[in-house]
């Protein structure tokens, strides 16, 4: 065999080596979906879809380099029983993660905090049978329902979060309640201003949701 010939056949079974190899995949990851359920505080009353927290606790963790999408499932004026009777249908969104709050409405109304108790936790048996990550949002009530149910309605979320082991933000309107600057006219609702704070006060307790649901898929 002649040096030319050599290196032709050479050339020939390096070119069919590559083209034998597995291609490289340069698809980006699925993206983690994140379920936000709630009540007119998750929904954005007041405000355009894109400023709600959802919307810019998405942009926020997409510009960390998360690659997810979060998903607005809140609905004005529900209640935790609300909540409830809509839980097995939020489950067709398929979520990995859910950041659950709900139970506002049933304390303006003055709902026992027991019936609140179980029907977050129904909730959370409902999501944890899918292997859902559970972000549990605790709220707080105003002063005018007494000491007594305020304290009540307040262990509610803390002895949930015990119970279930779920990531607890104590309070989801934390540093934007009581706030003039941050919220509507209403005193209740945040602006768009207030959902900002919103979202980055929410961001770290679902990063270590994330981080948590990937430790389950790692294991799984």
């Amino acid at each position: 065999m002649t040096f030319r010939s050599r290196t032709v056949l050479f050339i020939t079974l390096a070119v069919l080596a590559v083209s034998a190899a597995p291609a490289l995949s340069t698809d980006p990851d699925p993206p983690i979906t994140i379920v936000a359920m709630g009540d007119s505080l998750t929904e954005g009353l007041g405000v355009p879809e894109e400023r709600a927290y959802p919307a810019v606790l998405e942009q926020n963790l997409q510009k960390a380099g998360y690659p997810v999408k979060v998903i607005n499932a809140g609905i004005s004026g529900e209640t935790s029983a609300g909540a409830l009777s809509r839980a097995e249908w939020i489950l067709r969104l398929k979520p990995d993660i859910l950041i659950l709050e709900t139970g506002a409405n049933d304390g303006f109304r003055g709902v026992e905090p027991e019936a609140v108790k179980k029907n977050i936790a129904a909730i959370i048996r409902i999501l944890r049978k899918r292997d859902v990550v559970v972000v549990l949002a605790g709220m707080k009530m105003v002063k005018n329902l007494g000491e007594d149910y305020i304290q009540a309605f307040e262990d509610v979320y803390q002895t949930l979060a015990a119970d279930f082991d779920v990531i607890f933000i104590p309070f989801i309107l934390e540093g934007v309640a009581g706030d003039p600057a941050l919220n509507r006219d209403d005193g209740i609702h945040p602006n768009a201003d207030g959902y900002r704070k919103v979202a980055a006060h929410v961001q770290p307790y679902v990063e270590k949701a994330i981080g948590r649901w990937r430790g389950r898929e790692a294991d799984g």
